[in-house]
């Protein structure tokens, strides 16, 4: 069973606006508790014994939280910022874990909540990585996973138990080829490190972590994986009521 879970929470959120001025998005008060709480509670529940989070923007801050709840969890801390300056973008904390992992991994982003249920079936091991999709009603605000080469449906033969081969991510597609979106949630072989050390800059100027999966994807060594349960998106100022009514009828 897969133990290891690498966290990405280095950015502020600049999109939360003054919220996210004096601390990382990740610990904005939800419920009377920083929101990155609830997710470190189910990364544990889903049994996920070892976390190590990648900090970088207001790293004091963040290092405040971790000692406060260590004792509950298992937390490992690495300071993107200081491995890799100002390099930026979604493949950075992979890069910044590489020396600490050798084996499978679960990645998830800091800033979504994902339910237990959802975690536990990226929990597979076997030789391919493995990137979680949920079925949405905006898929034009995220990246669509595309299989079969271009099929406009994954959805249609992908469930909780099945998978299959990732042809192509979308990113945020004006005209949307399905309704099947990236979540953000993976699990990774040691192939990653690789593949991100391949990836070049992308048109907005990041190293993106879907670049890295593509090039995987070319070799038919990636799947998609339709997991169940929740996903919430903590990246505007709305979304913390919307996390908070989540909370406040017991959903989590």
């Amino acid at each position: 069973m897969i133990k290891k879970v690498v966290i990405a929470a280095a950015g502020r959120g600049t999109r939360m606006l003054d919220l996210s001025k004096d601390r990382p998005k990740h610990l904005i008060e939800v419920g009377g508790r920083p929101f990155l709480y609830y997710l470190l509670s189910n990364l544990k529940k889903a049994g996920l014994e070892e976390m190590i989070m990648v900090v970088g923007y207001k790293k004091e801050v963040m290092e405040e939280f971790i000692k406060k709840y260590q004792d509950e969890f298992n937390l490992k801390v690495v300071n993107q910022f200081d491995l890799l300056g100002d390099k930026y973008g979604t493949a950075c904390p992979i890069e910044c874990v590489e020396g600490l992992i050798n084996e499978d991994f679960i990645s998830v982003n800091g800033d979504n909540l994902y339910s237990v249920e959802a975690l536990q079936q990226m929990n597979i091991e076997d030789d391919f990585v493995y990137v979680a999709g949920l079925r949405h009603n905006e898929p034009e605000k995220y990246g669509v996973l595309l299989a079969e080469e271009g099929d406009s449906n994954p959805s249609k033969y992908l469930n909780g138990i099945q998978s299959h081969y990732l042809y192509k991510i979308m990113e945020k597609p004006k005209d949307p080829m399905g309704d099947l979106v990236n979540i953000g949630l993976y699990k990774f072989t040691a192939e990653i490190f690789g593949a991100v050390k391949k990836i070049n800059l992308s048109p907005r100027g990041e190293y993106e972590l879907t670049d890295a999966i593509s090039l995987l994807a070319k070799e038919k060594k990636v799947k998609i994986k339709m997991v169940g349960g929740y996903w919430l998106d903590f990246g505007k100022p709305d979304d913390v009521k919307t996390v908070e009514d989540f909370i406040r009828e017991g959903k989590i």
